[in-house]
């Protein structure tokens, strides 16, 4: 029997899913995650687009279609909730409810169909919210945070783990779409008019605009397709100003069914485009920031952040992470670690500059170099690459995440092979050169370890002079072999040395 066969002391400790569920105005969503951590990991993601907000401003009403869509999702919810054993459940109300007069009846119709109480915010609270989602899910974010759906636009200045006071404006999809009477352009002028009127864009200029919403990642998914990018996850996406202010004019002139890709957008999102588009074009043309950055963090991972206590929201995220994977998957995660300590001392005898980001993502390049030993060896390198390149990581930025990619893939490919052209168009030259000396290093260790914990630390490497020195002790002596020094080898030819292996005693 399977169950006798493992020891449950050896497997890892899951921790509860706790789950979010968001009603907003445009659609309702379950989002459950593996637990409460400083990376939390969906586990489960669904929504229903029910437009709750449709008809608001001018009607005043949450409309009756809407809100037997919600209610009829809420119960699935509850009852997904009830199977994943959800040990937690925050249910949070938006826009829509808050505005309409008829929002406190359904709310007391969607507790009970949820089977939890719900927590209506206020613009401001909702602006909080999403800035600590994108400080949970951006190192050193320094900007303002914009998250539009599809009742309002909240607008929150962030700098580091510091926030301002947010507001909240009518600006969201559904209530453009029913002040302006279906009509982009008009909607123009209502967008102009109520960001003259706000403080916080005045401090943009030159810094960072962080979008977080539904309608603007599919501005984004449009914008990447159209580049043919090389990667897929949205999070940490970054688009020039000029260049999104241009794209936004495109999407609002035309009809968005002939844009490149559109297939990729949600039919039921697709009217909403041209709204969202206005938007960010007019918050460009105002605060002038540098630059646009997509945001896949907000309300529901602020909520999850604001949860953990301080200790754990210093930790790093992508750091997290990487350990995760590698306590989860690894042949043994001490290895790992090992590597760590080990390429630290190397990388401090080679004396070349390295920066504390880039020891940031070494780390997380040595905690996830054996994450994919179970896949066949002809495709691990292949496989390798995706499954880095589309993992689910916060606080790196694509070329952070490219370089561990490419690390991943020339640690099993060897330095030699042409590794994803596409990718590499993400990286510097020096990230790059460093992606394939830790390969290269990576490469060493595990042939000399087996891949096995606590072997590392007996058998340093360090430069010498104009050597790249690899030493062994007497009862490890063994482990030298022709496949170890030609690894050496290729090591020491990155960082013009010679190679060298040393047995003590």
């Amino acid at each position: 029997m399977l169950e006798k066969d493992l020891n449950s002391d050896l497997l890892p400790k899951v921790a509860k899913p706790v789950s979010i569920v968001d009603i907003g105005s445009n659609s309702v969503r379950l989002v459950a995650y593996e637990g409460l951590s400083r990376s939390p990991r969906p586990i489960f993601n669904e929504k229903a687009l029910c437009a709750l907000g449709n008809g608001v401003v001018t009607t005043g009403k949450l409309p009756k279609g809407g809100m037997e869509k919600a209610l009829a999702a809420l119960r699935r919810f509850r009852v997904l909730n009830e199977i994943m054993g959800v040990s937690e459940v925050h249910v949070l109300a938006t826009a829509a409810a808050r505005d309409a007069s008829n929002g406190a009846e359904f709310l007391a119709a969607a507790t009970e169909a949820i089977g939890a109480p719900i927590s209506l915010l206020s613009g401001g609270r909702e602006a909080e919210l999403s800035a600590h989602g994108v400080i949970a899910g951006i190192a050193k974010a320094d900007g303002v945070v914009g998250d539009l759906g599809g009742g309002s636009l909240e607008l929150i200045d962030v700098k580091g783990t510091h926030i301002g006071k947010g507001v909240s404006l009518r600006l969201g999809g559904l209530a453009l779409m029913d002040a302006s009477g279906n009509s982009p352009r008009a909607a123009v002028k209502i967008v102009r008019e109520a960001l003259s009127k706000s403080k916080i864009l005045e401090r943009m200029n030159g810094r960072t605009f962080y979008a977080v919403g539904g309608t603007w990642r599919a501005l984004a998914k449009l914008h990447m397709r159209q580049r043919h990018y090389p990667l897929t996850v949205m999070h940490g996406y970054v688009i020039p100003a000029p260049d999104a202010a241009d794209f936004a004019g495109l999407v609002e002139r035309v009809n968005t069914d002939t844009l490149i890709s559109i297939d990729a957008v949600n039919a039921a999102r697709r009217p909403l485009l041209a709204y969202g588009a206005v938007v960010l074009e007019e918050i460009i043309r105002k605060a002038q920031p540098a630059e646009v950055v997509i945001s896949t963090t907000g309300v529901r991972e602020g909520l999850l952040y604001e949860k953990l206590d301080l200790e754990q929201r210093l930790q790093d995220p992508l750091i997290v992470a990487a350990n995760e994977f590698n306590q989860l998957y690894s042949r043994a995660p001490q290895h790992a670690e090992d590597l760590c300590d080990w390429t630290d001392r190397f990388m401090r005898t080679t004396h070349l500059e390295e920066t504390p980001e880039e020891k940031r993502l070494r780390h997380a390049a040595c905690l996830l170099s054996d994450v994919n030993w179970r896949a066949h060896p002809d495709y691990r390198g292949e496989e390798s690459l995706n499954l880095v390149a589309n993992g689910s990581f916060l606080g790196v930025d694509h070329p952070g995440r490219s370089f561990l990619a490419l690390t991943a893939s020339y640690r099993y490919l060897g330095l030699d092979e042409d590794v994803s052209p596409q990718i590499r168009t993400l990286v510097s030259s020096r990230l790059l050169d460093k992606a394939r000396i830790l390969a290269a290093a990576i490469r060493v260790g595990t042939i000399v370890s087996g891949s096995m914990g606590n072997i590392l630390p007996r058998t340093p490497i360090a430069c010498v002079k104009s050597k790249v020195v690899l030493t062994m002790p007497r009862d490890l002596a063994d482990l030298a072999s022709d496949r170890l020094q030609n690894r050496l080898k290729q090591l020491a030819r990155l960082i013009g040395r010679e190679p060298q292996i040393e047995v003590e005693g």
